[in-house]
């Protein structure tokens, strides 16, 4: 890649980007235009993949290892980031985790756990990443349709991680309103990844549209959330589930 095109490129940084949902963001983001740097945790071969298909689209990958739960790993993941890519013109809160447990089963380390990485790491990862980002930057968080309405016993817990995450957002849009950063939240349903596949039989007679979610889909959400053409959507929480809350 020449000089001139790198530069045309804009930079992004996905956490969580190794797999599903995440993976399929990454590649979009490449494929329109973006070096993206990818955090993982415990799959650096799915990491690896992800950063080969950046580079297969013509973009600069980077593969980082960050648990979402530590603070300081958080950090240095936009630290690592932006001293190998630049600037951050994009930054996506891909990763999460889920705990099923009714309110009689949850353990006081999976509420933890689920707080610290879905709603603090949330968070903590917006606020590193701003601080290294152009002013005119997009932020963009996977929330989830579970934050709407989940009709399954067992979610409270990571719907109410994924509620938290809305209403970040839509605070968050007017702190960085002054410096043209927006701040929006893609909220999928069920999708196409190893995480949904036992779940597939349970979930079909609820989706309206026949099917499960493919990953490119939510990429390509993502990738106009992350484009210039999206530049006058701020606080807004797109739930894309192929009418699972209706």
């Amino acid at each position: 890649m020449t000089t001139e095109q790198s530069k045309a490129r804009r930079v992004a940084l996905v956490f969580g980007g190794s797999r599903g949902i995440g993976a399929g963001i990454v590649e979009r983001l490449a494929r329109d235009g973006f070096d993206v740097a990818l955090t993982y945790v415990s799959r650096p071969d799915a990491a690896q993949a992800a950063v080969a298909a950046v580079e297969s689209a013509g973009g600069r990958g980077l593969a980082i290892r960050a648990d979402s739960a530590k603070d300081a790993e958080i950090r240095a993941a936009v630290d690592q980031a932006v001293e190998r890519l630049g600037p951050l013109d994009a930054v996506v809160v891909n990763a999460g985790v889920l705990r099923h447990g009714t309110v009689d089963a949850v353990s006081t380390e999976d509420l933890d756990l689920s707080l610290r990485v879905n709603v603090r790491g949330v968070f903590l990862a917006i606020q590193a990443a701003v601080a290294r980002m152009h002013d005119g930057g997009r932020v963009i968080t996977i929330g989830s349709n579970t934050a709407i309405r989940t009709g399954t016993a067992g979610s409270s817990v990571y719907a109410m991680t994924k509620a938290a995450v809305a209403a970040m957002v839509q605070n968050l849009a007017l702190d960085l309103a002054p410096h043209a950063i927006t701040v929006n939240n893609v909220q999928p349903g069920p999708i196409e990844t190893d995480m949904t596949a036992p779940f597939a039989e349970y979930l079909q007679d609820k989706l309206r549209l026949g099917r499960m979610g493919r990953p490119g889909e939510i990429g390509a959400l993502v990738s106009f959330l992350a484009g210039p053409e999206s530049g006058y959507m701020t606080g807004a929480s797109l739930t894309i589930d192929g009418g699972y809350v209706l």
